[in-house]
Formats: structure tokens, sequence, C-alpha cells
């Protein structure tokens, strides 16, 4: 299919709550991850770099078979809760009416003109944002948390499982291709209404975990005949064979900061439960 020119990657030091559409007469929806809301983006030419981001640190540090996997206890111990998130956040009363009547949208397919292979990628993208199982079906245990924000009823679903390093990091390659892939694609919602997705990378800084990976998803359209914007940010980390990974936001935006929040925090707690430490207290 015939695409706009991919926009650079972006650092949420600079993603904007309602990101500018690449149509002038777009409404827009975003996903991102980042581990530091003023931390600046590795270059995205760097020689010899492919494939998942993983930090100087992670490459000294213990090999996945040294570092235990979750028990149910510790998923537990290594979710965040809303106090890291800020004072506006609270414990999910329930999950947000948009899931169904934007996520569960179809990919048109028939637009794929010169890749009709990549419209399965697309839509299994929708189906994951949906499912909230980007990363796959966990292998061991789960723990999963949802938060509402006051301040623009967004909403924030954050989970930390047990997987595979092997999985996890094709999980993360293939999340990486995706900007190129779905850069930008049409889905139809269970009504009809058409929307412009738009896929593009972002790509963290390499302090997280072992290894990160973001993205940022724009979608347009029309939500029982009013324009809409739902703006996510989405972002995953592993620490050797476990992943943290969350979706944040909603139709009035997405606020990046508690992004980051819920990423660093989320991602310390994570390391000092394998590491049989007791997480720090949580900060609001």
């Amino acid at each position: 299919m015939n695409r706009p020119p991919r926009p650079s990657r972006t650092s949420l030091s600079s993603f904007p709550s309602r990101p500018t559409s690449l149509l002038a007469s777009a409404l827009t929806a975003g996903v991102l991850l980042s581990t530091a809301a003023c931390a600046s983006l590795g270059d995205s030419g760097d020689s010899g770099r492919t494939g998942v981001s993983a930090s100087p640190a992670a490459r000294q540090s213990p090999t996945p078979s040294d570092i235990p996997t979750l028990s149910e206890d510790q998923a537990k111990t290594a979710l965040i809760t809303n106090t890291d998130l800020g004072s506006q956040w609270s414990e999910t009363e329930g999950a947000a009416t948009w899931r169904d009547a934007l996520l569960k949208s179809k990919v048109d397919a028939e637009a794929f003109v010169t890749d009709k292979a990549a419209a399965a990628d697309c839509q299994k993208l929708l189906d994951g944002l949906y499912a909230e199982e980007l990363l796959g079906e966990p292998s061991g245990a789960r723990a999963v948390a949802g938060f509402d924000d006051s301040d623009n009823d967004a909403q924030m679903r954050y989970q930390v499982a047990a997987y595979g390093k092997a999985e996890l990091d094709e999980k993360f390659a293939w999340l990486q291709t995706l900007p190129d892939k779905c850069d930008e694609f049409t889905a139809v919602d269970n009504k009809g209404g058409r929307q412009t997705v738009q896929v593009t990378e972002a790509q963290p800084p390499d302090d997280a975990g072992d290894a990160n990976v973001g993205l940022k998803v724009t979608m347009a359209g029309e939500l029982e005949g009013e324009p809409y914007t739902l703006t996510l940010d989405v972002g995953a980390v592993r620490v050797g064979d476990n992943a943290l990974y969350l979706t944040n936001g909603g139709l009035d935006g997405a606020d990046s900061d508690s992004t980051v929040q819920a990423i660093q925090a989320g991602t310390k707690r994570l390391e000092d439960t394998l590491a049989g430490k007791t997480p720090p207290p949580t900060q609001g």
C-alpha cells in the first residue's frame, strides 16, 4: 500500500499527550515506551545495533538462567500500585468501553496493495492490544493490575509475567518490525466505522531491564458519529525470563509521565523481587 514518509523516533520528553496526525483531517492515538521522561534516545542509526535494545549493564548481568522465574506470589509483589503513578490515579473500576468499540476492529486487508502478508501482522497487533497479550501467553505466573486516571479518564493496564528469554526476544523483535509493516493502514470496527491507524517506533533508552521495546500507534476515526482521538502508551521490559507489559491511555490522551513512572518503578520492583529483595515502598 502507499505509505507516507515515516516519522522519526521520539522520546517521551517530546511526546505530546495528543500527537498530531500525519494527515490534516485525521485524529490520532498513540503507543509509546520509555524509561525516563527527560532521557534522550539512542542514535537510531547506531551501527552494529540490531534487534531488541539491551543496556551495557544488562550485558554484564547474570544470564537469564541465573535469574529465577517468577512465582505467583512474586508476580503479585512485583506489581506497581496506584501510588507509584501520582495522586490522580486509583484502582480501576473496570475495563474502558472503548476497548470493545475500537480495539476489536478488523484490518482492511484489501487495502494492502504491495504486502498482503503485513495485514496479518497488523491484525495481530490490534488483537494483542485488545487481549493484552502482545507478548503472547505466559508460560508461568502472571499478575495483573488496572488503574484509572481521574485527570483525563485514561486507563492503565499493567502486568508482570513469566515467559522465556527466547520467546520474549522473538516477540520484542517482531514488535520492532511493525513500524515498517503497519506504518499506516485502515481498520473497520464492528459497526462498520473506519479508522486510520499509524504505527511508528519509539526507541527507549538503554537502561530498562535486560531488553525493552516501544511503539507509537495512532488511530483516527468516528465513534457514535463523533470524531475521536484514542491515545495509548504501550511498553514492555524483559528481566531474565520475565517481563512487564503495560498500556496507558484513553479518548482524552495519555499522561506519558505516568507511563515513565510505571516503567521505572515496575522495572525496579521486578528486579528486586527476583533478587529476593524487598521492593522499595511505593511513592505517591
